[in-house]
């Protein structure tokens, strides 16, 4: 079977956006997200968030993630951070998934996704369909419907690449704050907004 054909632009502009988040820490969270008790910090955890591979091979990119401890009910959890409740990679690439599976079986978008050098096992595309996520707001980007939060995150590294410095917060928003919400109940894979 021949691998699909994606225009080189559009793999640079994923590459670019998952890049981005290489190293990144997320150290902010308003209260416990159970009680809405006050936080105090407990420690770091560092989190893979993607694979890419490119003509030097495959590296992962990891993010570190701020834990805190919550003084009224004892919860332990994570900072804002750019991954949906109950997964294991970054919800950008969860979004590339759902929104390339909104208009072809999950299949070819998994091997379109192998084709713009993301690395996620079939596996994990496997659990992922069928769960509820929220609706993901799309792109036409070279004959292909990527999610608006790709196309955002490239944009802020081309910024961030001119000042060095990427605020945390500005990623969150691009990505729609994924950690803060339980995934829409009732909207399956494939629900994509225009």
């Amino acid at each position: 079977m021949r691998p699909p054909r994606i225009h080189p632009l559009a793999t640079d502009i994923i590459q670019t956006a998952l890049s981005l988040l290489d190293g990144m820490e997320f150290a902010e969270i308003i209260s416990c997200p159970l009680c809405r008790g006050t936080l105090q910090g407990y420690d770091r955890r560092k989190k893979k968030f993607a694979v890419l591979r490119d003509q030097e091979g495959e590296r992962v990119i990891s993010i570190r993630v701020k834990r805190f401890y919550c003084r009224h009910c004892g919860n332990l959890c994570y900072a804002d951070e750019p991954f949906y409740n109950d997964t294991r990679i970054g919800s950008p690439v969860i979004d590339i998934f759902l929104s390339l599976s909104a208009t072809m079986p999950p299949s070819r978008a998994a091997r379109v996704i192998d084709a713009m050098g993301i690395v996620v096992n079939r596996t994990t595309w496997r659990s992922y369909i069928g769960r509820p996520f929220p609706e993901i707001p799309v792109v036409d980007v070279f004959g292909m419907r990527l999610p608006q939060c790709v196309m955002q995150l490239s944009e802020i590294a081309v910024q961030s690449g001119e000042s060095d410095q990427t605020d945390p917060a500005a990623v969150l928003a691009a990505c729609g704050y994924p950690s803060r919400s339980k995934a829409a109940t009732g909207t399956s894979l494939g629900s994509v907004k225009e």
